[in-house]
Protein backbone atom coordinates (compact mmCIF):
# COMPACT_ATOMS: atom_id res chain seq x y z
CA UNK A 1 0.00 0.00 0.00
CA UNK A 2 1.11 3.26 -0.87
CA UNK A 3 1.34 5.72 2.40
CA UNK A 4 -0.94 8.84 2.13
CA UNK A 5 0.39 12.38 2.17
CA UNK A 6 -0.95 15.20 4.33
CA UNK A 7 -3.64 16.97 1.75
CA UNK A 8 -6.52 19.89 2.28
CA UNK A 9 -8.88 16.84 2.38
CA UNK A 10 -7.32 14.48 4.65
CA UNK A 11 -6.64 17.57 7.34
CA UNK A 12 -10.32 18.78 6.59
CA UNK A 13 -11.77 15.06 7.63
CA UNK A 14 -9.34 14.89 10.52
CA UNK A 15 -10.55 18.14 11.52
CA UNK A 16 -14.51 18.22 10.31
CA UNK A 17 -16.55 16.48 13.07
CA UNK A 18 -15.13 19.26 15.88
CA UNK A 19 -15.75 22.17 13.29
CA UNK A 20 -19.19 23.34 14.64
CA UNK A 21 -18.29 22.65 18.33
CA UNK A 22 -15.09 25.01 18.11
CA UNK A 23 -17.02 27.75 15.82
CA UNK A 24 -19.83 27.38 18.74
CA UNK A 25 -17.13 27.78 21.45
CA UNK A 26 -15.17 30.44 20.57
CA UNK A 27 -18.03 32.52 19.57
CA UNK A 28 -19.64 32.46 23.14
CA UNK A 29 -15.98 32.96 24.36
CA UNK A 30 -15.35 35.71 22.37
CA UNK A 31 -19.00 37.21 24.34
CA UNK A 32 -17.88 36.04 27.47
CA UNK A 33 -14.73 37.55 27.91
CA UNK A 34 -14.73 40.51 25.08
CA UNK A 35 -13.17 42.82 27.41
CA UNK A 36 -10.06 40.63 28.61
CA UNK A 37 -9.18 40.68 24.80
CA UNK A 38 -9.64 44.64 24.68
CA UNK A 39 -7.54 44.93 27.59
CA UNK A 40 -4.80 42.85 26.04
CA UNK A 41 -4.92 44.57 23.07
CA UNK A 42 -4.60 47.99 24.51
CA UNK A 43 -2.00 46.58 26.82
CA UNK A 44 0.02 45.36 23.62
CA UNK A 45 -0.22 48.51 21.91
CA UNK A 46 0.65 50.78 24.90
CA UNK A 47 3.52 49.00 26.61
CA UNK A 48 7.00 48.32 24.59
CA UNK A 49 6.80 45.62 26.89
CA UNK A 50 4.17 43.80 25.32
CA UNK A 51 4.29 44.92 21.54
CA UNK A 52 5.05 41.26 20.77
CA UNK A 53 1.52 40.42 21.49
CA UNK A 54 0.42 40.69 17.84
CA UNK A 55 2.83 38.73 16.49
CA UNK A 56 1.86 35.58 19.24
CA UNK A 57 -1.33 34.26 17.16
CA UNK A 58 0.58 34.86 13.74
CA UNK A 59 3.38 32.66 15.24
CA UNK A 60 1.16 29.96 16.53
CA UNK A 61 -0.71 29.36 13.21
CA UNK A 62 2.97 29.04 11.74
CA UNK A 63 3.38 26.45 14.19
CA UNK A 64 0.94 24.90 13.72
CA UNK A 65 1.34 24.60 10.28
CA UNK A 66 4.98 22.91 10.61
CA UNK A 67 3.66 20.39 12.70
CA UNK A 68 0.73 19.81 9.66
CA UNK A 69 2.18 16.10 9.22
CA UNK A 70 2.30 15.64 13.18
CA UNK A 71 -1.92 16.04 12.17
CA UNK A 72 -1.90 13.32 9.39
CA UNK A 73 -4.38 10.42 10.40
CA UNK A 74 -5.66 12.31 13.29
CA UNK A 75 -9.03 12.30 13.86
CA UNK A 76 -11.26 14.54 16.24
CA UNK A 77 -12.85 12.66 19.17
CA UNK A 78 -14.58 14.69 21.46
CA UNK A 79 -13.70 14.01 25.30
CA UNK A 80 -16.76 15.34 27.56
CA UNK A 81 -14.98 14.90 30.64
CA UNK A 82 -12.50 17.56 29.53
CA UNK A 83 -15.72 20.04 30.46
CA UNK A 84 -15.48 19.05 34.43
CA UNK A 85 -12.45 21.82 33.76
CA UNK A 86 -14.55 24.27 32.78
CA UNK A 87 -16.20 24.58 36.24
CA UNK A 88 -13.24 25.54 38.67
CA UNK A 89 -11.79 27.79 35.85
CA UNK A 90 -14.94 29.97 35.69
CA UNK A 91 -14.30 29.81 39.53
CA UNK A 92 -10.69 31.27 39.33
CA UNK A 93 -12.22 33.65 36.67
CA UNK A 94 -14.88 34.88 38.94
CA UNK A 95 -12.74 35.10 41.72
CA UNK A 96 -10.24 37.13 40.05
CA UNK A 97 -12.75 39.20 38.70
CA UNK A 98 -13.70 40.35 42.22
CA UNK A 99 -10.26 40.43 43.42
CA UNK A 100 -9.53 43.09 40.45
CA UNK A 101 -6.93 40.82 38.77
CA UNK A 102 -7.31 41.41 35.09
CA UNK A 103 -3.85 38.77 34.18
CA UNK A 104 -6.15 36.20 36.19
CA UNK A 105 -8.92 37.10 33.98
CA UNK A 106 -7.30 36.54 31.33
CA UNK A 107 -5.23 33.45 32.09
CA UNK A 108 -8.22 31.86 32.74
CA UNK A 109 -10.03 32.71 29.99
CA UNK A 110 -7.19 31.02 27.84
CA UNK A 111 -6.87 27.91 29.64
CA UNK A 112 -10.78 27.78 29.21
CA UNK A 113 -9.92 28.63 25.54
CA UNK A 114 -7.82 25.14 25.93
CA UNK A 115 -10.00 23.18 27.50
CA UNK A 116 -12.58 23.67 24.34
CA UNK A 117 -10.07 22.53 22.19
CA UNK A 118 -8.85 19.52 24.43
CA UNK A 119 -13.29 18.73 24.71
CA UNK A 120 -14.29 19.24 20.89
CA UNK A 121 -10.90 17.85 19.38
CA UNK A 122 -10.09 15.12 22.17
CA UNK A 123 -6.68 14.25 23.52
CA UNK A 124 -5.00 12.68 20.78
CA UNK A 125 -5.61 14.99 18.20
CA UNK A 126 -5.06 18.14 20.91
CA UNK A 127 -1.44 16.72 21.98
CA UNK A 128 -0.55 16.93 18.34
CA UNK A 129 -0.98 20.83 18.28
CA UNK A 130 -0.07 20.97 21.70
CA UNK A 131 3.43 23.42 21.47
CA UNK A 132 1.10 25.99 19.43
CA UNK A 133 -2.12 26.02 21.48
CA UNK A 134 0.24 26.65 24.81
CA UNK A 135 2.14 29.39 23.34
CA UNK A 136 -1.54 31.79 23.12
CA UNK A 137 -0.69 31.86 26.78
CA UNK A 138 1.92 34.75 25.71
CA UNK A 139 -1.54 36.72 24.19
CA UNK A 140 -1.58 37.63 28.12
CA UNK A 141 0.24 40.36 28.98
CA UNK A 142 1.32 38.89 32.61
CA UNK A 143 4.21 39.89 34.60
CA UNK A 144 4.12 43.40 35.67
CA UNK A 145 3.84 42.28 39.21
CA UNK A 146 7.85 41.58 38.82
CA UNK A 147 8.79 45.52 38.09
CA UNK A 148 9.81 46.16 41.82
CA UNK A 149 11.46 42.91 42.15
CA UNK A 150 13.50 44.11 38.90
CA UNK A 151 14.28 47.00 39.77
CA UNK A 152 16.26 46.45 42.90
CA UNK A 153 17.65 43.50 41.32
CA UNK A 154 19.12 46.27 38.54
CA UNK A 155 19.71 48.11 41.35
CA UNK A 156 22.02 45.81 43.42
CA UNK A 157 24.25 44.92 40.13
CA UNK A 158 24.66 48.45 39.80
CA UNK A 159 26.15 48.75 43.80
CA UNK A 160 27.72 45.64 43.34
CA UNK A 161 29.38 46.62 40.05
CA UNK A 162 30.42 50.15 41.29
CA UNK A 163 32.02 48.81 44.96
CA UNK A 164 33.92 46.14 42.52
CA UNK A 165 35.16 48.66 40.62
CA UNK A 166 35.97 51.05 42.84
CA UNK A 167 33.91 54.06 41.68
CA UNK A 168 32.58 56.08 44.64
CA UNK A 169 28.64 56.57 44.72
CA UNK A 170 25.66 56.78 47.17
CA UNK A 171 22.34 54.94 46.83
CA UNK A 172 19.08 56.16 47.90
CA UNK A 173 15.89 53.94 47.16
CA UNK A 174 16.52 53.97 43.13
CA UNK A 175 18.53 56.29 42.39
CA UNK A 176 22.56 56.26 42.36
CA UNK A 177 24.81 58.95 42.34
CA UNK A 178 28.33 59.17 41.47
CA UNK A 179 30.59 62.20 41.12
CA UNK A 180 29.46 62.85 37.66
CA UNK A 181 26.01 63.11 38.17
CA UNK A 182 22.87 60.91 38.91
CA UNK A 183 21.20 58.21 37.41
CA UNK A 184 17.60 56.51 37.98
CA UNK A 185 16.96 53.08 38.06
CA UNK A 186 13.24 53.71 36.13
CA UNK A 187 10.30 51.04 35.73
CA UNK A 188 11.37 51.21 32.06
CA UNK A 189 14.98 50.68 33.32
CA UNK A 190 13.78 47.02 34.93
CA UNK A 191 14.43 44.67 32.19
CA UNK A 192 10.50 43.57 31.90
CA UNK A 193 10.08 44.25 28.11
CA UNK A 194 13.79 42.18 27.67
CA UNK A 195 12.77 39.69 30.10
CA UNK A 196 8.79 38.75 28.56
CA UNK A 197 10.16 39.12 25.01
CA UNK A 198 12.93 36.92 25.31
CA UNK A 199 10.85 34.24 27.23
CA UNK A 200 8.62 34.16 24.17
CA UNK A 201 11.22 33.57 21.86
CA UNK A 202 12.66 31.22 24.04
CA UNK A 203 9.43 28.76 24.23
CA UNK A 204 9.08 29.55 20.71
CA UNK A 205 13.12 28.43 19.88
CA UNK A 206 13.16 25.49 22.18
CA UNK A 207 9.82 24.29 20.46
CA UNK A 208 10.85 24.37 16.88
CA UNK A 209 14.66 23.59 17.60
CA UNK A 210 14.63 20.60 20.11
CA UNK A 211 12.66 17.96 20.59
CA UNK A 212 13.57 16.87 24.16
CA UNK A 213 11.89 18.42 27.41
CA UNK A 214 15.33 18.19 29.02
CA UNK A 215 16.80 20.61 25.94
CA UNK A 216 13.75 22.79 26.13
CA UNK A 217 13.76 23.61 29.71
CA UNK A 218 17.27 24.17 29.52
CA UNK A 219 17.20 26.54 27.05
CA UNK A 220 13.75 28.11 28.44
CA UNK A 221 15.55 28.33 31.70
CA UNK A 222 18.65 30.54 29.78
CA UNK A 223 15.73 33.32 28.16
CA UNK A 224 14.45 33.91 31.64
CA UNK A 225 17.91 33.75 33.38
CA UNK A 226 20.82 35.65 31.13
CA UNK A 227 18.07 38.77 30.09
CA UNK A 228 18.01 39.81 33.92
CA UNK A 229 21.50 39.92 34.18
CA UNK A 230 22.49 41.46 30.81
CA UNK A 231 20.05 44.33 32.04
CA UNK A 232 21.90 44.56 34.90
CA UNK A 233 25.11 44.92 33.02
CA UNK A 234 23.79 47.30 30.67
CA UNK A 235 22.78 49.60 33.68
CA UNK A 236 25.82 49.13 35.31
CA UNK A 237 27.67 49.69 31.95
CA UNK A 238 25.15 53.02 31.52
CA UNK A 239 26.66 54.52 35.04
CA UNK A 240 30.43 53.66 34.19
CA UNK A 241 29.94 55.43 30.71
CA UNK A 242 28.77 58.59 32.95
CA UNK A 243 31.85 58.19 34.63
CA UNK A 244 34.28 58.16 31.79
CA UNK A 245 33.09 60.70 29.60
CA UNK A 246 32.45 63.08 33.04
CA UNK A 247 28.24 63.28 32.34
CA UNK A 248 25.40 61.20 33.31
CA UNK A 249 23.04 62.74 31.30
CA UNK A 250 24.96 62.09 28.19
CA UNK A 251 25.60 58.70 29.21
CA UNK A 252 21.79 58.06 29.54
CA UNK A 253 20.90 59.76 26.22
CA UNK A 254 18.92 57.17 23.78
CA UNK A 255 19.70 54.50 26.44
CA UNK A 256 16.72 52.72 25.56
CA UNK A 257 17.52 52.38 21.84
CA UNK A 258 20.88 51.48 22.85
CA UNK A 259 19.17 48.97 25.09
CA UNK A 260 17.90 47.33 22.37
CA UNK A 261 20.60 47.25 20.25
CA UNK A 262 22.19 45.42 23.69
CA UNK A 263 19.07 42.87 23.82
CA UNK A 264 19.18 42.07 19.78
CA UNK A 265 22.42 41.10 20.68
CA UNK A 266 22.09 38.86 23.85
CA UNK A 267 19.16 37.31 22.12
CA UNK A 268 21.97 36.12 19.17
CA UNK A 269 24.23 34.53 21.90
CA UNK A 270 21.52 32.47 23.05
CA UNK A 271 20.51 31.88 19.12
CA UNK A 272 24.47 30.61 18.58
CA UNK A 273 24.57 29.35 22.04
CA UNK A 274 21.20 27.11 21.37
CA UNK A 275 22.32 26.08 17.62
CA UNK A 276 25.16 23.27 18.16
CA UNK A 277 22.38 21.23 20.46
CA UNK A 278 19.78 21.39 17.71
CA UNK A 279 17.23 18.30 17.03
CA UNK A 280 15.51 17.31 14.28
CA UNK A 281 12.21 17.25 14.22
CA UNK A 282 10.45 14.03 14.13
CA UNK A 283 8.25 13.28 11.02
CA UNK A 284 5.88 10.60 12.13
CA UNK A 285 5.57 8.03 9.88
CA UNK A 286 2.54 8.97 6.83
CA UNK A 287 -0.79 6.82 7.93
CA UNK A 288 -3.08 5.79 5.53
CA UNK A 289 -6.16 7.87 5.41
CA UNK A 290 -9.35 6.32 6.94
CA UNK A 291 -12.49 5.68 4.45
CA UNK A 292 -14.87 7.93 6.98
CA UNK A 293 -14.45 10.35 10.36
CA UNK A 294 -16.93 10.93 13.37
CA UNK A 295 -19.98 12.81 12.66
CA UNK A 296 -19.78 16.74 13.45
CA UNK A 297 -21.10 17.46 17.24
CA UNK A 298 -21.89 21.19 18.58
CA UNK A 299 -22.62 20.22 21.99
CA UNK A 300 -19.38 20.32 23.70
CA UNK A 301 -18.48 23.89 22.26
CA UNK A 302 -22.06 24.96 23.37
CA UNK A 303 -21.85 22.93 26.66
CA UNK A 304 -18.41 25.14 27.41
CA UNK A 305 -19.28 28.31 26.12
CA UNK A 306 -22.48 28.57 28.13
CA UNK A 307 -20.44 27.28 31.36
CA UNK A 308 -18.17 29.94 30.65
CA UNK A 309 -20.90 32.99 30.11
CA UNK A 310 -22.26 31.91 33.50
CA UNK A 311 -19.52 33.75 35.46
CA UNK A 312 -19.28 37.21 33.64
CA UNK A 313 -22.93 37.62 33.87
CA UNK A 314 -22.86 36.94 37.28
CA UNK A 315 -20.65 39.23 37.61
CA UNK A 316 -22.23 42.19 35.68
CA UNK A 317 -25.15 41.57 37.85
CA UNK A 318 -23.27 42.41 40.62
CA UNK A 319 -21.65 45.72 39.52
CA UNK A 320 -25.07 46.69 38.26
CA UNK A 321 -26.50 46.51 41.24
CA UNK A 322 -23.40 48.11 42.86
CA UNK A 323 -23.86 51.23 40.38
CA UNK A 324 -27.94 51.16 40.73
CA UNK A 325 -27.11 51.95 44.59
CA UNK A 326 -25.02 55.06 44.06
CA UNK A 327 -23.18 56.89 47.34
CA UNK A 328 -24.21 59.51 49.08
CA UNK A 329 -21.02 62.08 50.08
CA UNK A 330 -21.29 64.35 53.01
CA UNK A 331 -19.12 66.38 55.11
CA UNK A 332 -18.10 69.95 56.39
CA UNK A 333 -15.25 71.32 54.49
CA UNK A 334 -11.81 71.41 57.05
CA UNK A 335 -11.08 74.72 58.14
CA UNK A 336 -9.22 76.68 55.93
CA UNK A 337 -10.59 74.95 53.15
CA UNK A 338 -13.41 76.21 50.19
CA UNK A 339 -15.24 75.03 47.41
CA UNK A 340 -13.41 74.30 44.38
CA UNK A 341 -15.07 74.79 40.86
CA UNK A 342 -17.18 71.66 39.93
CA UNK A 343 -15.49 69.47 37.57
CA UNK A 344 -16.60 66.70 35.82
CA UNK A 345 -16.22 63.30 37.14
CA UNK A 346 -13.24 60.80 35.04
CA UNK A 347 -14.74 58.22 33.37
CA UNK A 348 -14.26 55.33 35.54
CA UNK A 349 -16.05 57.30 38.53
CA UNK A 350 -18.90 57.76 36.45
CA UNK A 351 -19.06 54.40 34.90
CA UNK A 352 -19.05 52.73 39.11
CA UNK A 353 -21.83 55.97 39.73
CA UNK A 354 -19.67 57.35 42.19
CA UNK A 355 -19.34 60.81 43.76
CA UNK A 356 -16.63 63.65 43.98
CA UNK A 357 -15.75 66.57 45.46
CA UNK A 358 -12.91 69.31 45.07
CA UNK A 359 -11.75 71.74 47.70
CA UNK A 360 -9.04 74.10 47.57
CA UNK A 361 -7.03 74.51 50.94
CA UNK A 362 -3.83 76.96 52.40
CA UNK A 363 -5.29 79.61 50.63
CA UNK A 364 -5.63 78.21 46.76
CA UNK A 365 -1.93 76.43 47.62
CA UNK A 366 -3.42 72.79 48.03
CA UNK A 367 -6.36 70.98 45.81
CA UNK A 368 -7.91 68.57 47.72
CA UNK A 369 -10.05 66.17 45.53
CA UNK A 370 -12.10 63.54 47.21
CA UNK A 371 -13.91 60.42 45.52
CA UNK A 372 -16.68 58.23 47.20
CA UNK A 373 -17.81 54.98 45.32
CA UNK A 374 -20.76 52.54 46.08
CA UNK A 375 -20.43 50.11 49.10
CA UNK A 376 -20.32 47.16 46.39
CA UNK A 377 -17.91 48.64 43.86
CA UNK A 378 -15.24 45.59 42.81
CA UNK A 379 -11.86 46.45 44.21
CA UNK A 380 -10.73 46.33 40.85
CA UNK A 381 -12.45 49.31 40.13
CA UNK A 382 -12.35 50.95 42.88
CA UNK A 383 -8.13 50.66 42.47
CA UNK A 384 -8.29 52.42 39.23
CA UNK A 385 -10.29 55.29 39.85
CA UNK A 386 -7.11 56.10 42.36
CA UNK A 387 -4.87 55.68 39.76
CA UNK A 388 -6.35 57.92 37.43
CA UNK A 389 -6.81 60.68 40.59
CA UNK A 390 -3.43 59.85 41.90
CA UNK A 391 -2.03 60.09 37.75
CA UNK A 392 -0.52 56.40 38.04
CA UNK A 393 -2.77 55.24 35.46
CA UNK A 394 -0.64 55.84 32.06
CA UNK A 395 2.43 56.97 33.87
CA UNK A 396 5.89 55.96 32.42
CA UNK A 397 7.20 56.14 36.12
CA UNK A 398 5.79 56.21 39.41
CA UNK A 399 7.47 56.82 42.92
CA UNK A 400 5.54 55.62 45.85
CA UNK A 401 6.83 56.55 49.60
CA UNK A 402 4.71 56.74 53.10
CA UNK A 403 4.52 60.00 54.86
CA UNK A 404 4.92 61.10 58.22
CA UNK A 405 0.81 61.84 58.15
CA UNK A 406 -0.37 58.29 58.62
CA UNK A 407 -2.29 57.23 56.12
CA UNK A 408 -0.78 59.40 53.05
CA UNK A 409 1.54 58.01 50.80
CA UNK A 410 3.55 60.29 48.48
CA UNK A 411 3.25 59.34 44.84
CA UNK A 412 5.43 61.08 42.66
CA UNK A 413 4.28 60.18 38.46
CA UNK A 414 5.78 60.96 35.22
CA UNK A 415 4.20 60.51 31.64
CA UNK A 416 8.17 59.97 30.35
CA UNK A 417 10.98 58.93 31.59
CA UNK A 418 13.17 62.44 31.21
CA UNK A 419 9.78 64.18 32.05
CA UNK A 420 9.87 66.33 35.38
CA UNK A 421 8.05 64.40 38.35
CA UNK A 422 4.42 65.60 39.26
CA UNK A 423 3.79 64.80 43.11
CA UNK A 424 0.50 64.06 44.96
CA UNK A 425 -0.41 62.64 48.27
CA UNK A 426 -3.19 59.94 48.21
CA UNK A 427 -4.70 57.85 50.98
CA UNK A 428 -7.85 55.33 51.23
CA UNK A 429 -10.27 54.46 53.37
CA UNK A 430 -12.88 51.15 53.43
CA UNK A 431 -15.78 52.01 55.49
CA UNK A 432 -13.58 54.38 57.96
CA UNK A 433 -10.75 52.32 58.33
CA UNK A 434 -7.31 53.76 56.16
CA UNK A 435 -6.20 50.87 54.14
CA UNK A 436 -3.22 50.39 51.16
CA UNK A 437 -3.70 49.00 47.64
CA UNK A 438 -2.33 45.85 48.42
CA UNK A 439 -4.08 42.34 48.88
CA UNK A 440 -5.90 43.42 52.46
CA UNK A 441 -8.29 45.50 50.44
CA UNK A 442 -8.66 43.50 47.34
CA UNK A 443 -10.00 40.66 49.60
CA UNK A 444 -12.11 42.50 51.62
CA UNK A 445 -13.52 44.65 48.92
CA UNK A 446 -14.30 41.43 46.84
CA UNK A 447 -16.72 40.47 49.86
CA UNK A 448 -18.58 43.95 50.19
CA UNK A 449 -19.01 43.18 46.14
CA UNK A 450 -20.61 40.06 47.08
CA UNK A 451 -22.89 41.78 49.55
CA UNK A 452 -20.93 40.84 52.54
CA UNK A 453 -20.16 43.40 54.91
CA UNK A 454 -21.50 46.09 52.51
CA UNK A 455 -24.44 47.08 55.19
CA UNK A 456 -22.25 50.70 56.17
CA UNK A 457 -19.73 52.66 54.72
CA UNK A 458 -17.72 53.26 51.47
CA UNK A 459 -14.35 52.91 49.86
CA UNK A 460 -13.33 56.75 49.97
CA UNK A 461 -10.01 58.00 47.80
CA UNK A 462 -8.37 61.25 48.43
CA UNK A 463 -5.54 62.80 46.63
CA UNK A 464 -4.15 66.37 47.84
CA UNK A 465 -2.52 67.99 44.68
CA UNK A 466 0.07 71.07 45.22
CA UNK A 467 -0.98 74.24 42.77
CA UNK A 468 1.63 75.59 40.02
CA UNK A 469 4.51 73.70 39.11
CA UNK A 470 7.37 72.58 41.37
CA UNK A 471 9.86 70.64 41.42
CA UNK A 472 9.49 66.94 42.97
CA UNK A 473 11.09 68.49 46.49
CA UNK A 474 9.17 71.29 46.75
CA UNK A 475 6.33 69.56 46.65
CA UNK A 476 6.98 67.00 48.91
CA UNK A 477 7.71 69.64 51.30
CA UNK A 478 4.81 71.57 50.86
CA UNK A 479 2.44 68.49 51.11
CA UNK A 480 3.70 67.45 54.22
CA UNK A 481 3.72 70.59 55.56
CA UNK A 482 0.02 71.18 54.78
CA UNK A 483 -0.55 68.07 56.47
CA UNK A 484 1.30 68.28 59.63
CA UNK A 485 -0.77 71.94 60.12
CA UNK A 486 -4.09 69.97 59.22
CA UNK A 487 -4.02 66.55 61.99
CA UNK A 488 -7.54 66.12 61.80
CA UNK A 489 -8.01 65.76 57.72
CA UNK A 490 -7.00 62.11 58.07
CA UNK A 491 -10.20 61.77 60.96
CA UNK A 492 -12.85 63.67 58.65
CA UNK A 493 -12.39 61.79 55.60
CA UNK A 494 -12.54 58.30 57.86
CA UNK A 495 -15.61 59.69 59.35
CA UNK A 496 -17.06 60.62 55.60
CA UNK A 497 -16.02 56.99 54.70
CA UNK A 498 -17.61 55.47 57.46
CA UNK A 499 -20.91 57.64 57.37
CA UNK A 500 -21.80 57.63 53.25
CA UNK A 501 -24.37 55.63 51.89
Amino acid sequence: MKPTTMSAPMWWAGFRPAAPALAAGFILLALAFYREADAAVATWWDSTAYNHGFLVLPIAVWLLWERRAMLAGAFARPWPLALLAAVPLAAIWFAAERLGIMEGRQLAAMALVQVLLLASLGWDFYRRLLWPALYLFFLVPFGGFLVPALQNFTLGFIDHGLALLGIPYFSDGFSIEIAEGKFYVAEACAGLRFLVASIAFGVLYAGVMYRSPGRRVVFIAASLIVPVLANGMRALGIVVLGHIIGSARAATADHLIYGWGFFAFVTFVLILGGLPFREPMAVPPAIPARPSAAPRVLWPGLALGLLALAAPLSAMALDGAAAASGVRLAFSAPAGCIAAPSEARPALLAVANGTMRALLCAGGEIRLTVAALPARTDPGLVLRVMRVLTGEAGADDALISPLPAKPWRLIATRAETEAPFRVVAGALWLAGEPTGPGITLRLRQAWRSLGIGAASGVPLIAVLAPAGAMDEATAATKLEAFLAAMPDLATTLAAASAAAR
